[in-house]
């Protein structure tokens, strides 16, 4: 027997922005990058719609003109989802899918949906959960049956985790509340674990002397290409938003000989779910420990400029705005205008155009991560035991010594050293 396909959700996107405010981004490019989540996640659009409002409404977000617009061309779309591009509230998604009576989602649902579709690690899907349970718990209504699609990459149809969904009766609400409080907890214990083990690779890693290079960047700017290119490996690389979500770090070798470790992280995306970010705290503080930030981006897409912005914002709300940044201005093979590209070099000082997919600029972009991280350098002084001579040894063979003098309990030593070392002379300092 051949397994029959499961038929495509047809979706009808919705937007909305105040008047009152200026908006970075135009609304019809905003709906084109939800469609573009719509699609990642499975469903096919079949009409959009926007709205510029003096005030988001309080009941269903869109005025009710526009509500009535929206259901008339159910019949004529054949649409069987809604999607709206911002996070509703709960009062939000119950008067919509009251007056539609239609499955709705927002763009917070949708990116869960496809995180929870493409975390494969332990770890991701850990996360992932507690962004959906938590997401989920003030909106427990028959309309939220789609989240037990994918709960952590775990769950079938008939539920989340467990979780009944038959109907919104009061009494199955409440066990499934207080389900899903028993599995936020649960899974909170688990993460505390896991977030334990990636501390003690954290200082294994410090303990290896090796620096870190985080790359990072807009979903969809080629960051994993890149690191396939760097390493020869063959990670998962599709033209897809968040087609990656696990980290991965792969040991390459710089210019010289220096040996450093470069690590794909998540892409962001504008609106990043806030559970989101902190379901994915421990990941994204392997940004914020980096010693420099390689950030990729598409200089071939028409928002290029919004899309520095946002990972400008991520990165300071995460506390990695601090970290030198090495700019990577890739897709430079789809460029049929290179002012573009001199554009983002004048206006960024460590800017270097590459193309991931066929190599150009690769050997340029390695001389500037060498260049930078020897920039990095600090001044020390300390007293190194002589039982740990290899440090003495690794200070020589990677650092500037100025001074140095051997006393009766070990070496006194002065110098230069790049800040990824300070993690091993510390205690000595």
């Amino acid at each position: 027997m051949h397994e029959v396909a499961e038929p495509k959700e047809q979706g009808f996107l919705v937007g909305a922005q105040l008047k009152s405010q200026r908006e970075r981004w135009d609304i019809s490019d905003c709906l084109d990058e939800l469609e573009l989540l719509a699609n990642t996640a499975g469903i096919e659009v079949v009409g959009r719609t926007y709205q510029y409002l003096e005030a988001i409404n309080p009941a269903t977000y869109i005025g009710p003109g526009k509500v009535e617009e929206i259901r008339s061309l159910r019949e004529t779309l054949g649409y069987n989802v809604v999607i709206f591009d911002d996070e509703l509230s709960p009062r939000q998604l119950r008067e919509l899918e009251e007056a539609l009576d239609v499955k709705i989602l927002d763009r917070t649902s949708l990116i869960l949906d496809i995180f929870a579709a493409r975390a494969h690690t332990h770890e991701g899907r850990l996360q992932v959960a507690l962004a959906q349970y938590e997401y989920r718990l003030p909106r427990l209504t028959r309309a939220w049956t789609h989240l037990a699609r994918q709960v952590g990459g775990s769950a079938g149809r008939g539920g989340i985790g467990g979780v009944g969904l038959r109907g919104p009766g009061e009494t199955q609400l409440e066990v499934d509340r207080r389900e899903i409080l028993r599995r936020i907890a649960q899974l909170k214990h688990e993460l505390d674990a896991v977030r334990q083990h990636r501390e003690q690779y954290r200082r294994r890693r410090e303990q290896a002397n090796l620096p870190v290079v985080a790359i990072v960047g807009y979903t969809n700017a080629g960051k994993s290409t890149l690191l396939n290119t760097l390493a020869g490996t063959d990670l998962l690389a599709e033209d897809k938003l968040f087609a990656t979500l696990d980290p991965t770090t792969r040991r390459i070798a710089l210019p010289g000989g220096q040996a450093v470790l470069f690590t794909d992280t998540v892409g962001f995306i504008r609106k990043l779910p806030t559970m989101l970010v902190a379901a994915f705290r421990a990941t994204l503080e392997e940004i914020a420990d980096a010693d420099l930030l390689l950030h990729v981006v598409d200089v071939s897409h028409k928002n290029v400029l919004e899309h520095l912005e946002e990972v400008d914002t991520t990165l300071r709300e995460i506390g990695a705005h601090q970290i030198p940044v090495l700019t990577a201005l890739n897709k430079i093979d789809r460029l049929a205008n290179p002012e573009i590209v001199n554009a983002l070099r004048r206006e960024y000082q460590n800017a270097i155009p590459i193309s991931a997919k066929t190599g150009q600029g690769i050997d340029d972009l390695l001389r500037g991560v060498a260049r930078m991280l020897s920039e990095q350098w600090v001044t020390v002084e300390a007293n190194i035991p002589y039982t740990q001579g290899e440090i003495v040894a690794l200070f020589h063979e990677r650092g500037v010594v100025e001074r140095e003098e051997h006393q009766g309990t070990g070496t006194h030593i002065v110098g230069r050293i790049p800040r990824w070392l300070l993690a091993s002379v510390r205690p000595y300092l």
